[in-house]
């Protein structure tokens, strides 16, 4: 008997919660950012790896991380690469619910031994290239399980079969999730909400990082404001702008190099 069960009805992706989360639906100003964003990417991953493994994360709750999770694989996708979508965040997931799709099976229960070999089932409807994999059911160690050698040999073998991975994971601040599992990947995008996000705290998360020498690819800024030109009338999604983050060290050496 196959584990993996066929997707119900109910995975035509058509409510309400992923109209306004799929890359497809948003409006033209954050779409345009996604591709931006898409091409930003080119620039910042290391050369040479067959296939690229992005993790996104942020500093607290509500930043948006797992809408950029969803949009950036959809816009990764819609280039003609072969993305999966992994709900790393084995907490409080998101991304099944956000998709309209069962949560297991998912990333646990392949973690737990289940051959995979039947991936076709998380192929979403929506891009032929484009597969969604669920966190599936909820552990008590996320952290251990994140950073064992289970996945890290699951990546390994998913990179043979995917151009691009993302990943969803937890903030940084508020579990070790995120840092359990950066040796595994390319790098790290930061999800910022502008008028949300405390400085305090972005501080903290880029020191977490840094101290764990994760490769900070850049920062997402969620949210921001558009000012009041004719793309002032969107109210959510409105704008995403890719940047290069400067740690408070990087400052701190520049300023330092100037006084000299």
């Amino acid at each position: 008997m196959a584990f993996f069960k066929k997707r119900s009805k109910s995975s035509s992706f058509s409510s309400g919660e992923l109209q306004k989360t799929l890359h497809k639906n948003l409006e033209f100003t954050a779409r345009e950012q996604y591709k931006l964003l898409r091409a930003n990417l080119g620039f910042t991953l290391p050369e040479g790896q067959k296939c690229q493994i992005i993790g996104v994360t942020s500093s607290m709750r509500g930043e948006g991380k797992s809408t950029t999770s969803v949009n950036l694989s959809y816009v990764l996708a819609e280039d003609g690469k072969k993305v999966l979508l992994i709900d790393g965040d084995l907490r409080i997931p998101s991304i099944a619910k956000k998709m309209e799709m069962s949560s297991t099976p998912g990333l646990t229960d392949l973690l737990m031994g289940y051959d995979p070999g039947q991936f076709e089932a998380f192929r979403s409807k929506i891009l032929d290239k484009w597969y969604i994999l669920p966190a599936g059911e909820l552990p008590p160690n996320p952290s251990e399980l994140l950073g064992s050698r289970r996945m890290k040999v699951l990546l390994e073998a998913l990179s043979e079969v995917f151009d691009y991975i993302v990943i969803d994971l937890p903030p940084v601040n508020i579990v070790s999730d995120a840092l359990a599992v950066s040796s595994f990947i390319s790098g790290m995008v930061v999800v910022v909400r502008e008028d949300y996000t405390e400085k305090k705290e972005l501080e903290r998360c880029f020191r977490q990082l840094k101290l764990s020498n994760v490769n900070v690819l850049g920062c997402v800024m969620n949210e921001a404001k558009s000012g009041k030109g004719s793309y002032g009338k969107y109210k959510k999604y409105r704008y995403y702008k890719y940047y290069r983050y400067y740690s408070t060290y990087e400052s701190e050496s520049k300023k330092s190099k100037k006084s000299k």
